[in-house]
């Protein structure tokens, strides 16, 4: 089977191609015989009942500085393809959501991996929400007032961007700090979007797990541990990835979400769990593959573009 596969991501040309997990699927891809045709996010429109991209075909290859070459520049009809990748990092913003509406316009017919419509009711940090005996003490908030009062009440918290990724603006408040309300400031002054708060989780010290998982079913983990000092274990922020085994914690959280995940199209998915705790389920852009595959000789690419392909089949 050869299939015609698009991949909206950010550019490929700058990625780390021994980390990004979109570039190993994309390798896989083309190593089992499929085309591959990149574009940015930005050349994605709707144009007279058609969604088009503009953007390369391309070849990879593992080679340090030089592992993409690009065709001509074309412009694609995306009903054409046999599958879309929606890849680009978040912030989960309105230009992301617009294009999980475009999108939508041309799946399944043409298979968006992940579907679009659950990438976009789904958010990372909300669909958790779903699993209360699963995670840990939380809060959606923009009111300072119930703010004060869910820290008041579990004293050491976690404060962070609803929709950011990688790490960034994540504060941790113990009982002592008094910048709540400092911080709750500066974020509704970025923009009009809620905060969430949750019950810091000393296991953090010990790493933050991503454990991944293809058509609902767990393939693999590694563990992000912080470094020294720093509360963040993302890898965007220091962390250090570390080979780890899946525990029977792990495994039960799997099986409690992986009927969901399979259910509403969502083939790559990377959880974040952290001691007892699943705190994250990321369906937007999640990472992990390569590392995985260091570690344990786990080749999750292949799994997913088997599910694929079984799909298309």
């Amino acid at each position: 089977m050869s299939l015609k596969v698009a991949l909206q991501m950010d550019p490929i040309g700058l990625v780390n191609i021994d980390g990004d997990s979109t570039y190993r699927i994309a390798l896989e891809a083309q190593a089992r015989g499929h085309s591959l045709f990149f574009y940015t996010p930005d050349k994605l429109a709707f144009v007279e009942g058609r969604v088009i991209a503009r953007g390369f075909p391309i070849t990879l290859r593992r080679e340090l500085g030089n592992h993409v070459s690009y065709g001509d520049e074309v412009e694609v009809d995306l009903a054409d393809f046999d599958v879309v990748w929606l890849r680009q990092d978040p912030p989960f913003d309105m230009g992301y959501i617009t294009t999980t509406h475009l999108l939508d316009m041309i799946h399944p017919k043409t298979l968006v991996v992940n579907d679009p419509f659950w990438v976009r009711n789904y958010p990372e940090k909300l669909l958790v929400l779903r699993f209360p005996d699963l995670t840990p003490p939380t809060a959606i908030a923009r009111d300072l007032a119930t703010l004060r009062a869910f820290k008041a009440k579990h004293g050491d918290v976690i404060l962070k961007p609803l929709y950011g990724n990688g790490g960034a603006g994540v504060f941790r408040l113990d009982a002592q700090d008094k910048n709540l309300a400092s911080l709750h400031e500066l974020f509704c002054g970025i923009n009009r979007e809620p905060l969430i708060m949750q019950k810091f989780l000393p296991d953090v010290s010990k790493g933050d797990k991503r454990v991944l998982l293809v058509d609902g079913e767990a393939v693999g983990a590694i563990n992000r541990v912080p470094q020294a000092g720093e509360t963040r274990s993302n890898m965007h922020a220091g962390g250090r990835p570390e080979k780890v085994g899946l525990t029977a914690r792990d495994l039960e959280i799997c099986a409690a979400i992986g009927p969901v995940l399979r259910e509403h199209g969502q083939i790559f998915v990377g959880i974040d769990v952290i001691g007892d705790y699943l705190t994250e389920i990321n369906v937007t852009s999640p990472t992990g593959l390569q590392e995985l595959e260091r570690f344990d000789g786990t080749n999750a690419a292949e799994k997913i573009w088997q599910a694929i392909e079984a799909k298309r089949a």
